[in-house]
């Protein structure tokens, strides 16, 4: 566990552990529970589809296209004082490849009409 105040930023990084230097490490989702093993049931969106769901959350340059840094500030889940557990999905792409997802940025995805 790593033990910070609420409302202090949380900085992170993810590095992707390759020899092959035409890969880059996107962020797509990260999403906050207080159980370890169910982040549907009682959950916080930080960033969805590459689209910063938090108001506090911000990307980071970083001196390697193997690395993504981004940061948010400190939460709690409203009336407990449970673990806050972070669970992230991140995509790899060529770094040659603009019409990647890494390269997409923030994606909104909207959902169908059931009724067309």
């Amino acid at each position: 566990p790593y033990f910070i105040d609420l409302n202090e930023t949380l900085y992170l990084q993810a590095d992707l552990h390759s020899s092959d230097q035409n890969l880059t490490v996107f962020v797509d989702t990260c999403v906050a529970s207080p159980d370890h093993q169910d982040f549907q049931t009682v959950s916080y969106p930080i960033i969805k589809h590459g689209c910063p769901s938090d108001s506090s959350y911000a990307t980071y340059e970083s001196p390697d296209s193997h690395i993504a840094r981004f940061a948010f500030s400190a939460f709690e889940f409203i009336h407990t004082n449970a673990p806050v557990f972070i669970k992230c999905e991140l995509v790899v792409c060529r770094t040659d490849d603009s019409a990647s997802r890494c390269y997409q940025g923030c994606v909104d995805r909207s959902k169908r009409d059931a009724s067309s």
